[in-house]
């Protein structure tokens, strides 16, 4: 539900994925990259609405490995994928294809430390 002064989020885009935060952290850490990265989270919303799986850019945008490539998301073991929004800056997320919603997973300013 959207409340008075807060942002509207766009709805999704025809044959696209609606996007939603998995857990406040990864709505907080959305927000935080919104304000920090604008330009970039603008470029970001087509490649997690529209091309969840197919990026076109495959160096930005990819499937995770090792312990960080599948995670269990409302019962279910999904393939996690992640789009680098700037430098240090990711979003990770997985898809619910029958729903058509794209379930952000973690999004940060600064790269995930659980991967170094």
């Amino acid at each position: 539900m959207t409340r008075r002064n807060e942002p509207v989020v766009p709805p999704p885009p025809p044959g696209g994925c609606e996007v939603r935060a998995l857990t406040s952290d990864a709505a907080k850490g959305w927000d935080m990259l919104r304000h920090a990265a604008r330009a970039n989270m603008y470029e970001a919303w087509p490649a997690l609405s529209l091309r969840p799986t197919t990026p076109e850019n495959r160096q930005r945008q990819h499937r995770l490995k090792g312990d960080f490539a599948s995670v269990l998301v409302h019962g279910v073991w999904r393939d996690q994928w992640q789009c680098e929004v700037t430098a240090g800056g990711r979003i990770w997320y997985v898809i619910d294809d029958v729903k058509r919603v794209v379930w952000v997973t973690l999004a940060s300013v600064s790269h995930p430390r659980v991967t170094e």
